[in-house]
């Protein structure tokens, strides 16, 4: 497996402290491995990021919410997310890989959802190895429905295109993440972006402010990245989030500062009351965190 690098294990303080009770929306947790082993046929394999060092870099931040992602790297078997939930408490809520419709039972969904998880991240990148069935994806959906969960779609690296079918009719509320990949120096013109502002236009459908420095095509301070966000503010500023994706997984160059993605959202949104939307209540409503 390739030698992915870790984050910055010195979080500094942003140049302001963000809103009181603002969400990140999405981060991961990630070993140690010798209690939580990789899953077998995973793609990658992380360096270890701990819930222990997810709160100092939210406390670090400002941070004072967060939901932990599932990543493919452990499938089906959630209990890196479980005792992450324990752990850091009421403040945070979780979100489970889509195997575990595939692979586990009701009783477990029960405890997931019990435990503080109320949604499911769907990948359809056959390289991950995390991708369902036709069978198993209807199967899924129908159980979010059932549930009150939310479907979380992590894009190709060349947008959303390639798994339009499977998501653009979906009735129950859909976060599409990193901005659905589009192609900053496509501009207006990127047919991903076209889409994910005709999906934005529905209702049902939210999106992840994350993944700036690495959509980005300039580098640091990754002002190509800003239009974009700026687009999808003007489109639904109800309906977009924020998150730091940390601790950055499969990055092959070193991820930035914490701090320096959470400034990037403050140029998304200069806008006090805009940022409150994207930090504090946007999130709280799709997460079910008190607003």
């Amino acid at each position: 497996m390739t030698d992915y690098l870790p984050f910055d294990p010195n979080p500094r303080r942003p140049n302001k402290l963000p809103p009181p009770k603002t969400v990140d929306s999405q981060f991961h947790v990630l070993g140690p491995i010798d209690k939580y082993p990789i899953r077998a046929g995973a793609a990658y394999q992380m360096p270890t990021a701990t819930w222990e060092a997810a709160l100092r870099m939210h406390k670090a931040l400002g941070i004072e919410r967060g939901v932990i992602v599932q990543t493919t790297t452990y499938g089906a078997d959630h209990a890196v997310v479980l005792d992450g939930l324990a752990a850091m408490g009421p403040n945070y809520r979780g979100c489970a890989n889509a195997l575990v419709f595939a692979e586990a039972d009701d009783a477990y969904l029960a405890k997931l959802n019990d435990a503080g998880v109320n949604g499911a991240r769907f990948s359809f990148r056959q390289a991950l190895g995390a991708v369902l069935s036709d069978k198993d994806f209807e199967r899924a959906i129908a159980r979010i429905r059932e549930l009150g969960w939310y479907v979380k779609i992590q894009p190709e690296k060349d947008g959303i295109l390639s798994a339009i079918d499977k998501i653009e009719k979906l009735d129950v509320p859909v976060l599409i993440d990193h901005m659905g990949r589009p192609d900053p120096e496509r501009g207006k013109d990127d047919p991903s972006l076209r889409k994910m502002l005709e999906l934005l236009g529905r209702g049902n459908f939210w999106v992840m402010l994350s993944l700036g420095e690495k959509t980005s095509k300039v580098g640091p301070p990754w002002d190509d990245v800003i239009p974009i966000a700026r687009a999808y503010l003007e489109a639904a500023s109800d309906r977009c989030v924020w998150a730091s994706d940390w601790p950055h997984p499969v990055s092959v160059v070193q991820p930035p500062n914490d701090a320096d993605l959470l400034e990037l959202m403050y140029r998304y949104a200069p806008e006090q009351e805009l940022l409150e939307k994207v930090l504090v209540h946007n999130p709280a409503k799709l997460f079910g965190f008190p607003d």
